[in-house]
C-alpha cells in the first residue's frame, strides 16, 4: 500500500515512516510504503483518483474535503487518528515578538503550499479578523524543512506550524537563540472558536520542545490517516489491527505518535459513518464502538 505523506523536513514523512515500519513489523502480510507528496492538499485528490491507497491529511483539509467545503464532498474513509495539531508560531528566543499582532507586516513562513498547516493558519487568522496575505508578508516553502533555517538566520520573523514534536519547531528550539512560541490569547481562542467551532482547544504539554517550560494552549484539530474508498475491507481491518496492536511500538519510534490509538480514532472521526468499514469492524471487536 502506498502511503502519501508530504515534503521532506516536516512531520508527515517522519510519521509515515514510523507507521510503515510498525505496521509492516506487526503484520508481515502488509507492506506499507511511504511516498513523499506535496502534502495534505495533494493527498486528497490522489486518494480520490486511486493514486494512493492511504494518505496523511491535516485536520482542516480533511474537514473541508469530507464536508464538501469549496468542493464536492470527498468519498474517503478514516483509518486512524494521527495526532492533535495545535497551531502555533515560533520565533527566535532573542526576538522582540511576543504576540500575533507583533508579527503583522513581517515576513512569516507559513509552510509548504500543499501543507494542511497553511489551511489551519487561514482559519486561525480569519477567526482573529486577520488575513494571511494582506496582514503578513506570507512566505511559502518548497520544502517544509527550509523554514527553521529561515527563522534562525533572520530571513523570516516567524514560522507557522503545529503539533507536539513537530520537526520545524524542534529545529528552531535547538538553534543558538532558542525559541519562543506565539499563540492566540484566551480571548483570541474564544473569537476563533465562535467563528470556526470545529477547531478544538488543545494543549502542548511543557517540555514538548527544548526550553519550553510551560504548557501552551492553542486551537487545532486531529490529523487523520485517510483511505481511498475502494481499499478492501479485509485490508483496512488488518491495517487497523496492526496499527493498534503496535501502539506502544509506534510511540517508541516517534513520541508524538503516542496519540495514534484506537480510542483517539473513535474520538477524532468526524462521523462514525466516515470510518472505513474494515476499521469499524475492528473497533467493534475491541469494544470501542457499539
Amino acid at each position: 500500500m502506498t502511503l502519501g505523506t508530504a515534503t521532506p523536513g516536516g512531520g508527515f514523512p517522519v510519521y509515515g515512516q514510523a507507521v510503515a515500519e510498525t505496521v509492516n513489523q506487526i503484520d508481515r502480510s502488509l507492506d506499507v510504503r511511504p511516498r513523499n507528496t506535496k502534502g495534505s492538499t495533494e493527498n486528497v485528490p490522489m486518494l480520490e483518483a486511486g493514486q494512493l491507497d492511504l494518505g496523511l491529511v491535516q485536520g482542516e483539509v480533511a474537514h473541508e474535503a469530507l464536508n464538501g467545503i469549496g468542493r464536492a464532498p470527498a468519498d474517503l474513509r478514516v483509518v486512524a487518528a494521527m495526532y492533535s495539531t495545535p497551531g502555533m508560531f515560533v520565533v527566535r528566543g532573542d526576538s522582540t515578538y511576543r504576540t500575533i499582532e507583533d508579527l503583522k507586516a513581517k515576513p512569516v513562513a507559513f509552510g509548504a503550499r500543499g501543507s494542511g498547516l497553511v489551511i489551519l493558519a487561514r482559519y486561525v487568522l480569519d477567526g482573529l479578523g486577520l488575513d494571511r496575505d494582506r496582514d503578513f508578508q506570507a512566505v511559502f516553502l518548497e520544502q517544509a524543512g527550509d523554514g527553521p533555517t529561515m527563522v534562525i538566520d533572520g530571513r523570516v520573523a516567524a514560522l507557522w506550524g503545529g503539533g507536539i514534536g513537530w520537526p520545524g519547531f524542534a529545529a528552531v528550539a535547538r538553534g543558538p537563540a532558542g525559541a519562543r512560541f506565539i499563540v492566540p490569547d484566551s480571548e483570541g481562542i474564544r473569537r476563533i472558536q465562535a467563528k470556526h467551532p470545529f477547531l478544538a482547544t488543545m494543549t502542548v504539554p511543557a517540555r514538548s520542545y527544548p526550553g519550553q517550560d510551560a504548557p501552551i494552549v492553542s486551537v487545532g484539530s486531529w490529523s487523520l490517516i485517510l483511505a481511498r474508498p475502494t481499499l478492501p475491507d479485509d485490508v483496512a481491518y488488518r491495517l487497523a489491527r496492526a496499527l493498534h496492536r503496535g501502539e506502544a511500538a509506534l510511540a517508541q519510534r516517534l513520541p508524538q505518535a503516542r496519540e495514534t490509538t484506537a480510542a483517539n480514532t473513535v474520538r477524532a472521526a468526524p462521523r462514525a459513518e466516515l470510518l472505513h468499514p474494515g476499521v469499524l469492524r475492528y473497533l467493534r471487536e475491541v469494544g470501542l464502538v457499539p
